[in-house]
């Protein structure tokens, strides 16, 4: 999406009467959980992915269940898009508002509704920050596993409209693999429920909700999976002088049986970025490339599985490793991972972050080429990423304040997914599709499978409110890019 397909600001009173709205959401929420003055306004018009902005109409913010579906029902009988939004942290413009819209934001909504250690779950409203499931279930034992780098700003219902990943989401998966069961306010305004019960045969709702980006609907109440946190764990730190080095450490690892809870690796731009703004001493400044290692489980098995991650990365060149056995010592050297994009903004006013996917075994040939491609453009391209499991996040770095940069750079990201997608991987991993990636859908999807996907979110969102223009290409976002949409497919059964 070029930054003159970028949404612009307008004056949405020209169009509607926006009085009896404003009133009828006042009514049933309250007048202080209604936002409407331009100058507040503007706290909500972008989420993580900066570059793209647009003033919603109203914002509302409701607390419960029952007034998200009151909010939504309005929505409804006035035939108003709406969008939701967590806690704004997204990367790809999933909570975008788009003109003359209703932003439903769940921020508010941040009651842990109950606890059940003997199941291993936990029930959570939408707005709960990441981080605060663990600490509430952490003096029993127990953790939830998803940790995005933003875990300690980003909601849980953020993460469920992304499918949201983390470093330990090699061994323990994403954000799908541990939703048990979802409150639901339909785009109607009916309340469902779904999930939360023994496998059955028949249509896994819970999986085609999450990961939907709120195009189905809104999650007011979560059932999260927990787990017994590990007996044991070691993180290991090797750093090396070639990418290629530490992407065969990667592959060699895997190869050897070891899966671990976490595998990331760093390059020379995003080290220097962490070194200079967090300060740790424990990343060597003049390695090209570092690898972050870390097995868990029983203590016989963690010692074995570290020294075999030692001797592999030993032998692929690594000079030095570190091996962290305390739990102050592996928060130490998981910190500068964790703010490596924040990081970013030392070495540059802008960052553009991609996230596609490739088999780890194209590590070295993709890293290679995304190389290649920034000194095609021009441009420094940063690598901080899942190595684990293939889930790579270049950021380009450039000045979004010198005109023409940002559509370059936007060229040059669609080049690195289009390699992704030719390396035998995806355009996304963990950031969703939004407004951002719609219109490389079709790189990856045929013309078919894009229809079938419409057709399950018109089969709930009939009237097309719930956050639109997302995810698919459209002729008004994408141009040509969009014919998978407006073309009809007589020759595919119905069902």
């Amino acid at each position: 999406m070029g930054a003159s397909m970028a949404l612009t600001e307008t004056t949405s009173a020209d169009r509607r009467d926006w009085q009896p709205v404003v009133q009828a959401f006042v009514d049933v929420l309250g007048d202080n959980q209604v936002v409407r003055r331009k100058e507040e306004l503007l706290v909500y018009e972008c989420d993580g992915l900066t570059s793209y902005r647009q003033r919603p109409a109203i914002v509302v913010l409701p607390r419960t269940t029952a007034e998200v579906a009151a909010a939504v029902k309005i929505c409804d009988r006035n035939r108003i898009p709406f969008v939701t939004r967590g806690a704004g942290t997204g990367l790809s413009g999933g909570a975008l508002p788009i003109e003359d819209s209703v932003l439903i934001v769940t921020a508010r909504m941040q009651k842990i509704l109950d606890i059940d250690y003997d199941n291993q779950r936990i029930v959570v409203q939408p707005g709960v920050i990441n981080n605060w499931v663990t600490q509430a279930v952490s003096g029993a034992g127990f953790y939830y596993a998803p940790d995005p780098s933003s875990q300690s700003v980003c909601s849980i219902g953020g993460n469920i409209a992304e499918n949201s990943g983390g470093v330990h989401c090699l061994k323990y998966g994403v954000t799908t693999n541990h939703v048990l069961g979802l409150k639901l306010v339909l785009p109607n305004g009916d309340i469902v429920d779904v999930g939360d019960m023994p496998e059955s045969p028949g249509y896994d709702l819970t999986g085609v909700f999450v990961g939907s980006e709120g195009t189905l609907g809104i999650a007011t109440e979560i059932t999260l999976r927990i787990l017994k946190s590990p007996e044991s764990a070691q993180t290991l730190l090797a750093d090396f002088n070639t990418v290629e080095a530490a992407g065969k450490s990667v592959s060699d690892i895997i190869s050897a049986g070891i899966i671990p809870a976490g595998m990331e690796m760093m390059d020379y731009f995003s080290i220097s970025a962490v070194e200079s703004v967090v300060a740790l001493d424990c990343y060597p400044r003049d390695a090209t490339a570092i690898l972050l290692v870390e097995v868990d489980g029983s203590p016989a098995d963690v010692e074995a599985s570290a020294q075999t991650v030692k001797d592999i990365m030993q032998q692929n060149g690594a000079r030095q490793v570190t091996v962290a056995t305390t739990p102050e010592k592996r928060l130490r050297l998981w910190k500068g991972r964790k703010a490596a994009f924040a990081a970013m903004g030392k070495l540059s006013p802008d960052y553009y972050v991609q996230d596609g996917v490739i088999p780890r075994t194209q590590l070295p040939r993709v890293l290679s080429e995304i190389e290649t491609l920034g000194q095609k453009y021009g441009y420094r391209v940063a690598n901080v990423f899942h190595a684990g499991d293939g889930n790579l996040h270049p950021l380009i770095l450039y000045n979004n304040a010198i005109p023409g940069q940002l559509e370059t750079v936007e060229a040059l990201g669609g080049d690195i997914l289009k390699l992704c997608v030719d390396a035998g991987g995806s355009i996304s991993g963990e950031h969703g599709i939004g407004a951002d990636k719609r219109c490389y859908m079709p790189q990856m999807f045929t013309d078919a499978d894009l229809e079938t996907m419409q057709w399950v979110r018109q089969a709930i969102n009939t009237q097309g409110l719930a956050n639109p223009t997302k995810l698919f290409p459209t002729p008004k976002t994408c141009g040509e890019a969009a014919n998978a949409q407006s073309v009809t497919f007589d020759t595919i059964e119905r069902f």
